[in-house]
C-alpha cells in the first residue's frame, strides 16, 4: 500500500486531460474556482445528474463559518477503526518508508496547497474522532488561504477554529476528546462522504445546502451551465416585471420569438463577468435538455 501515489491517482482519474499536480492530482484552473463562487448547489447537481453522477451530494452538516461558500480542490483521506496489526504496519510504513511525521491525520494536511480542501471519511466518528482542532485548522488556513475541510466525523477546539475566518470547515459534530483508535488506509484515493463519493482533485462546492463534489472533467461544464442560467434568469425576471411574458412562457421551453428577444436583450444587458459565454446553438441544446432524449 502506497499513500498519495501518482500512478494510482492517474489510474482513477482518466477523464481529466488538463494540468495536474506533481502527484497526479487534477488541477482545475484557478479561473473555474473563482467563477464557482456564484454557482448554486442545484445548478451543479443538475449537470452531474444529467451526466449519470447520482451520488455527489451530502447535506446535514455543521460549519465553522455560517453562510461562507467553500470552493476548492479535494485532497482525500480515508480512516478506519483501529486494528492493531494494520495500524502498526501502516504507521511504521509511513514513518520509515515514506518519511512522514506525526500521526495519520497530519499526513494529508502536510501536502495541501492554495485552494485545497481536505475531504476526510472518518466514518462519522465524533467521540475520539476529532480530525482537526485549533492547530491543524490553523495549518490548513496557512496552506490553503481560502480552502478548508469537509470531515465526515468530528472536530475539537471549536471556539478557536471559528475564529479562523478565511477557511470553511464542514463537520458532523464536535467533542473535547483528541483523535484516537483510527488508522489511515487511503490518501488521495476514492473517499466516501455519507451518500457521496469524492475523488482526489474533485471540485468541492460547499453552500448552506450542503457539499457537492464535482468531477474535474465536468467542472467547466457545470460552471458555464450555471452562468447561462443566471443570465437567462435575469432576462426572464426583467420581462416578467415588464409584463411582456407570463410565468408559463418563461418557465416553459422558449419559443423562437422569446429566444430572439433574449439574444437582442443580452447584447446590452449581459453583466461583464458573463461576456465570455458562447450562445451558439443554445436553443437546440436547451430543447434537448427540456424534452429529453428521443427514443426510436
Amino acid at each position: 500500500m502506497r499513500y498519495d501515489n501518482r500512478e494510482d491517482i492517474l489510474q482513477i482519474t482518466p477523464l481529466w486531460t488538463g494540468e495536474r499536480f506533481d502527484n497526479g492530482r487534477p488541477r482545475i484552473p484557478d479561473d473555474i474556482l473563482r467563477r464557482f463562487q456564484a454557482v448554486t448547489t442545484e445548478e451543479a447537481w443538475s449537470v452531474l445528474w444529467d451526466q449519470g453522477y447520482k451520488y455527489q451530494f451530502q447535506g446535514d452538516w455543521k460549519v465553522t463559518q455560517p453562510g461562507k461558500i467553500l470552493v476548492g480542490r479535494a485532497v482525500t483521506a480515508v480512516m478506519v477503526p483501529k486494528r492493531p496489526d494494520l495500524d502498526t504496519t501502516l504507521l511504521d510504513y509511513g514513518h520509515n518508508v515514506e518519511g512522514r511525521k506525526g500521526f495519520f491525520n497530519s499526513w494529508p494536511l502536510e501536502t495541501m496547497v492554495e485552494d485545497d480542501v481536505l475531504v476526510v471519511d472518518l466514518f462519522d466518528k465524533v467521540y475520539g474522532g476529532t480530525y482537526v482542532g485549533g492547530n491543524l485548522s490553523t495549518a490548513i488556513s496557512r496552506r490553503t488561504k481560502r480552502g478548508g475541510a469537509v470531515i465526515w466525523g468530528g472536530i475539537r477546539d471549536v471556539q478557536q477554529v471559528m475564529e479562523i475566518d478565511n477557511i470553511q470547515i464542514y463537520f458532523r459534530g464536535n467533542d473535547p476528546t483528541p483523535i484516537w483508535d483510527v488508522t489511515l488506509t487511503g490518501f488521495n484515493s476514492p473517499c466516501r462522504i455519507g451518500n457521496a463519493i469524492c475523488m482526489p482533485g474533485d471540485l468541492v462546492l460547499g453552500t448552506p445546502a450542503g457539499v457537492i463534489f464535482v468531477p474535474p472533467h465536468l467542472a467547466e461544464i457545470c460552471c458555464v451551465r450555471a452562468e447561462k442560467v443566471n443570465v437567462r434568469d435575469r432576462f426572464g425576471l426583467q420581462r416578467l416585471r415588464e409584463g411582456a411574458y407570463t410565468t408559463a412562457q418563461i418557465d416553459s421551453p422558449w419559443t423562437d420569438d422569446i429566444w430572439a428577444d433574449f439574444h437582442e436583450w443580452r447584447k446590452d444587458n449581459t453583466p461583464a463577468e458573463y461576456l465570455h459565454l458562447d450562445w451558439t446553438n443554445e436553443e437546440e441544446e436547451m430543447r434537448k435538455r427540456q424534452t429529453g432524449p428521443t427514443i426510436a
